[in-house]
């Protein structure tokens, strides 16, 4: 099985800044790549790649982020459990909205499950 459980959000003002944390947790021959999603305030359904921490240590961004977004983790290859971390600082309007967070279980040997987050509303208190 896979949980999957983001921090609450926040109200933040235009240019202020927010930490999200994610906490996936599996079997524990499970790692775990992570990788923030967000539903922009105003579009409804359409989702938005964020960031991702994977296994290898590795991260990536989505240009609109770069440069003001950190997405870090404890230990990338943690086994059973791993926590993540999304710093977002100089926020704007366009960043408000719900973020969630996708857990993807890896193992070369045994399936792993991949789950999501009940998501997190940012919104802009300016």
């Amino acid at each position: 099985q896979i949980d999957v459980v983001e921090s609450e959000g926040g109200s933040v003002q235009a240019g202020g800044s927010l930490r999200l944390s994610c906490v996936a947790t599996g079997y524990s021959y499970c790692s775990f790549d992570v990788t923030w999603y967000r539903y922009p305030q105003g579009l409804g359904s359409q989702r938005e790649f964020v960031a991702s921490s994977f296994t290898d240590g590795r991260t990536t961004y989505a240009d609109s982020v770069k440069g003001r977004f950190t997405i870090s983790s404890d230990k990338a290859s943690d086994k059973g459990k791993k926590t993540v971390y999304l710093q977002m600082g100089s926020l704007n309007v366009e960043d408000t909205g719900r973020y969630r967070c996708y857990a993807q279980g890896k193992s070369p040997d045994y399936n792993c499950e991949a789950g999501w987050g009940q998501g997190a509303q940012v919104t802009d208190s300016s």
